[in-house]
């Protein structure tokens, strides 16, 4: 579990392709590694890695099939900066919000443009993953945890904040540029509550859906 704090930015310092799998090797001289062992977890881009190689600089880690087809970082050119936190401890402040590291989807950005010293960012999710986010509640693009200002259809926007500039990759995003998208654990877990026994995805979730399953009342 990780909480969405991006403690450092590193980079693509090389892909090994092993078949359809790939070994990447991460180099930061930022991230502070003394407390990492082989099998530790590392967010690279939001995506929860597996330590396989420690080194003075940086980190090894495995990345299958399936990871590289639902992220960007099969995408990525080298020296392509990531944004990069250690798994929580029990004693981690909470600064952001529950991030599993498990990316749901792909989001793309539309728009970006100064919102006074912030910046503003309108991205478009896969509409299978839109009603997932709502206004005022939480996403993480790229294992940046980021509050949603507007939500219109599966289109939604974000501001960064200064400090959020400075110690991520976001300010390199430009219009069209793809990011690895989490949904919050909490949606996620609901709709999978609402669905009961059912083995896919309820299709008709509604108000009276919700009344009669002791949500609110009408």
């Amino acid at each position: 579990m990780f909480t969405g704090i991006i403690e450092a930015v590193g980079e693509l310092a090389a892909i090994t392709w092993q078949g359809s799998d790939a070994r990447l090797h991460i180099r930061s001289r930022q991230l502070d590694l003394n407390d990492v062992r082989l099998g530790d977890s590392i967010a690279v881009n939001g995506v929860c890695l597996t330590v396989v190689t420690l080194h003075a600089d940086g980190f090894i880690a495995d990345a299958s099939r399936e990871t590289l087809t639902l992220t960007t970082l099969g995408r990525l050119p080298l020296q392509s900066p990531l944004n990069l936190e250690k798994a929580l401890t029990p004693t981690t402040r909470l600064g952001g919000h529950l991030v599993s590291g498990h990316v749901d989807g792909i989001a793309k950005i539309r728009s970006r443009k100064d919102d006074g010293r912030s910046l503003h960012l309108e991205l478009e999710a896969p509409p299978a993953l839109a009603h997932y986010i709502a206004p005022k509640g939480s996403v993480c693009l790229d294992g940046t945890s980021l509050t949603v200002n507007r939500v219109n259809a599966h289109y939604f926007t974000v501001n960064i904040v200064p400090h959020t500039q400075t110690g991520t990759i976001i300010p390199g995003y430009r219009i069209g540029t793809e990011v690895n998208l989490e949904v919050d654990l909490i949606a996620r877990y609901l709709e999978r509550l609402l669905q009961g026994q059912q083995p896919a995805p309820h299709k008709d979730i509604s108000t009276a859906f919700l009344a009669a399953h002791g949500f609110f009342k009408t």
